[in-house]
């Protein structure tokens, strides 16, 4: 795992020096503390004309191959030049088709397959591989630099062309030391990130600066750059099975998938909630292992947001090494780590105890397994069971108005993590909205109409007239004539997993050079889940059947039928309490820098309600106060 960073220019006048590349590879060195590397070219003229310029840097944190796998990496003749950030998992099988057809290896590392490789076939390289990934490729003999993205974004790529000039890195702070880069907020980017806690692909906070969608290549030449998809899934396409044929591929994928990530030359462990995916994982992992496998679980002091007595009960269960954190209220001090490390406002409070837990694990590890995936893959978030139910609902008109009706509103809110009124009142408010609209209702934060209460004008005028709802809705409609169910948690697959899930663990994790390595998103396993009939996963308000009717007894049984708890935070009860001073003097300072976008009266209605009870907005005031910090740090 490590971070990469680099750029092509074809005027000397915007050339990276030595000196900038190496503030550009050192601003990333949390994610590869082992090892470092550059590589430039100088603009030239050979006999076929002029030769960009090119800068490559690299920073390492050694898996496999401890030894070797330095980086940038080349070919036999010097022609192509490769920085790599990832692991490839089928790199053995590879490397036996390449040496097969006459490439020679000088090093053991799984990343050196890609560039020989792509010597073979080109761009068409990536759908060969299977893994996590972000590459740049420098092709001196064609012009050219080609970056890749993995298929569900588990690993991140940010890029720019600024001045004919390409620039890209694994985190924006790396690009930020360029000098002259142009760093313009995006109004649309606020707008993006208060409906979804998180900035979209392809695009970032900055309007000139953008993220490499996944599962997409991106060609930078002749000052031209073109970006494509490679990974073609239709997720309109649903392929008949049997429940017996759906549990028997399901079984020979996921476990070979596991298989796959269990290889490392350094000390590997696993995250283990106590919840269905993560205890799965961990079974098929200590199923192939000699050894009881190293577990991590983290918990609060409040006991409707801990689930570490579930994880004692699984490890118990598996015999594995188990070891249990917990997180307190001062987990404050952290907050402008998060605000560092994660670039851009992210707003998924759940960034504090995966921080955590990556800072545990890596005391004992360098690789974590994840359970990431099984949710979306399988169907298993309540949001899956309330548009079900909800659609259920819609032939019955009468119920589906009074649902809506205002007193309901009128409830006292709660802000325990299980809260009925608090679910029911969200669950109310969006039931007379489109299928579509009505599961983004439920998903965002900030719903339409208490965004237009709290923008200013000046700000509002500088909105594009863009709904941010069309980057839920055009994955939505990938699942054509589907069903609900399915066409919800294939567009949180394609939407929710890439931009918040694999955002928040990677940043996390690399932040304290921990590897998380999440064998649900084999793109096999996905393939699979996606075109599986909805049936062998959803059915009568319960989710991920397949997987129980699979792996039921690998894990106990309870642990299928327990209430789902989710990975947060005790935010509005500490937002009453420990952390009230803080969020006065970030969201109520006279000088606060968000009034450049919002109306402070509106922000300061917002957390008296909430600390009278009137309403919870913990999660709202938890974004807010992420963007102040951000706007604060970043600007």
């Amino acid at each position: 795992m490590c971070g990469i960073t680099g750029g092509l220019w074809t005027h000397p006048q915007h050339s990276i020096s030595a000196d900038v590349l190496q503030r550009m590879t050192e601003a990333i060195r949390h994610r590869g503390p082992d090892d470092s590397g550059t590589h430039v070219e100088a603009m030239r003229t050979d006999p076929s004309g002029p030769v960009p310029g090119v800068a490559l840097g690299f920073r390492r944190l050694s898996i496999i191959d401890l030894a070797g796998g330095h980086q940038p990496m080349s070919n036999e003749d010097g022609s192509i030049w490769m920085v790599f950030n990832g692991e490839i998992y089928n790199f053995g099988d590879l490397r036996r088709r390449l040496e097969g057809a006459g490439h020679r290896f000088g090093s053991s590392s799984d990343g050196e397959s890609i560039l020989h490789l792509y010597e073979d076939l080109g761009v068409e390289c990536f759908s060969h591989l299977n893994g996590m990934f972000a590459v740049a490729i420098w092709d001196r003999n064609r012009r050219r630099i080609v970056l890749a993205r993995d298929r569900l974004g588990q690993k991140p790529l940010h890029y720019t062309v600024q001045d004919d000039r390409l620039l890209f890195a694994s985190e924006l702070k790396s690009l930020m030391e360029v000098p002259g880069l142009r760093r313009e907020i995006d109004p649309s980017a606020i707008d993006e990130f208060l409906t979804y806690q998180y900035v979209p692909h392809p695009n970032t906070i900055y309007r000139d600066i953008h993220k490499l969608p996944p599962g997409h290549f991106a060609v930078f030449e002749d000052e031209h750059l073109s970006v494509k998809r490679y990974w073609d899934i239709d997720l309109a396409k649903e392929t008949p099975m049997t429940q017996e044929e759906a549990s028997e591929q399901l079984r020979e994928l996921l476990s070979d998938s596991v298989r796959l990530r269990l290889q490392a030359d350094v000390p590997l462990g696993a995250f283990l909630s106590g919840g269905i995916d993560s205890s799965l994982i961990v079974a098929l992992a200590q199923q192939q292992r000699d050894d009881p496998i190293r577990t991590f679980s983290i918990g609060f002091p409040l006991k409707d947001f801990d689930e570490t007595h579930y994880a004692k009960q699984v490890a118990d269960h598996l015999g594995t090494q188990h070891t249990r954190f917990e997180v307190q209220p001062n987990a404050v001090d952290v907050i402008d780590k998060l605000v560092w490390h994660y670039d851009e406002p992210f707003g998924d409070s759940s960034a504090i105890p995966t921080w955590y837990l990556s800072e545990l694990t890596r005391r004992e590890v360098t690789v974590a397994l994840s359970g990431d995936g099984g949710d979306e893959l399988f169907a298993g978030y309540d949001r899956y069971r309330a548009l079900w139910i909800s659609r259920q609902m819609d032939r019955m008109l009468p119920m589906r108005g009074m649902l809506g009706a205002k007193w309901i509103q009128r409830l006292p809110d709660s802000t325990r993590q299980r809260s009925l009124i608090r679910r029911g009142k969200r669950f109310c408010d969006a039931i007379s909205q489109p299928p579509a609209r009505r599961f983004m209702n439920w998903l965002q934060i900030f719903p339409e109409a208490l965004r237009g209460e709290i923008y200013n004008e000046d700000f509002v005028k500088q909105l594009p007239g863009d709904d941010p709802f069309e980057f839920f809705h055009m994955a939505w409609k990938q699942s054509g004539n589907r069903d609900d169910v399915t066409k919800a948690s294939l567009a949180d697959l394609m939407t929710y997993l890439p931009c918040d899930l694999c955002t928040k663990v990677d940043i996390a994790s690399m932040a304290h050079g921990l590897e998380v390595r999440q064998p649900m998103l084999d793109y096999r396993v996905v393939e699979l889940a996606a075109r599986m009939p909805v049936k062998w996963k959803f059915r009568g308000k319960r989710g991920k059947l397949i997987l129980d009717d699979t792996f039921g007894s690998m894990i106990p049984k309870n642990i299928w039928t327990r209430k789902k708890m989710g990975f947060g935070i005790p935010i509005a009860a500490w937002f009453k309490n420990e952390w009230r001073p803080m969020l006065h003097d970030m969201l109520l300072a006279p000088d606060a820098k968000h009034q450049q976008f919002f109306r402070p009266e509106v922000v300061a209605k917002m957390v008296h309600d909430h600390e009278t009870g009137a309403v919870n907005h913990g999660y709202r005031l938890w974004n807010l106060l992420i963007l102040e910090k951000w706007l604060r740090r970043w600007t």
